[in-house]
């Protein structure tokens, strides 16, 4: 008897319990009333986690060692017994100003590798303390065309409060016809869009002759 009431009662109290949401959800009216604010469930005891950012130091280069030069490779004697005389570097931003000059290459050859290296600090009025860099190996010399492994970075007091914008991996250099230019394809400034014009220039090397009357020893 005394079990037969306890199983009553439980039941009641489920009864109750499925019965009870409804009833709180109407007003005395029959209308119904607005969720709570835990609708349709409390908040959890716990924010979910969230996967931290990788951090910045140690990043690799953009040269891995998968992209890494060890010969450089040449297509077209001609253009690059032409290249060989690049010494000098322009900046087209700062070209038509009245004053200015332009930076110095150096291109060195060794087993069979081609690297260069080159800067030029502006001396436009105006433009002080901008300058552009390149360093890189050159991977291929084909008729026309030049391509360089490495980086051109833009220093522009007024982009970007004059951090350095840089382009960087496979950089392209094309010379037209009798030219003896090689514009930089990949020239747009990555900060503000600006064609910079940035060439690589070929100087004929001065000749040294002798003075006259000079003794030979």
């Amino acid at each position: 008897m005394i079990q037969a009431m306890q199983r009553l009662l439980i039941v009641s109290l489920a009864l109750l319990a499925v019965a009870a949401p409804s009833f709180a959800q109407t007003t005395p009216a029959g209308q119904p009333q607005p969720p709570a604010s835990y609708y349709p469930a409390p908040p959890p005891l716990q924010a979910p986690q969230v996967d931290k950012g990788v951090p910045l130091g140690g990043l690799t280069s953009p040269l891995s060692e998968e992209q890494k030069v060890s010969r450089t490779a040449i297509d077209s004697d001609a253009e690059a017994q032409l290249f060989g005389g690049t010494l000098k570097m322009a900046w087209g931003r700062y070209g038509k100003i009245k004053g200015a000059k332009p930076g110095d290459v150096t291109l060195t050859k060794q087993g069979g590798l081609w690297t260069l290296k080159g800067r030029l600090d502006s001396a436009a009025p105006g433009s002080e303390g901008d300058w552009v860099t390149i360093d890189g190996v050159v991977e291929r010399i084909a008729a026309g065309n030049v391509t360089i492994r490495g980086e051109v970075a833009f220093r522009v007091a007024k982009v970007q409060r004059g951090t350095p914008c840089k382009v960087a991996g496979a950089l392209h250099f094309r010379r037209s016809g009798k030219s003896q230019v090689w514009r930089l394809v990949e020239g747009d400034n990555p900060c503000d869009g600006t064609q910079e014009l940035f060439d690589l220039v070929y100087e004929k090397p001065t000749e040294k002759r002798p003075v006259p009357g000079a003794k030979k020893g």
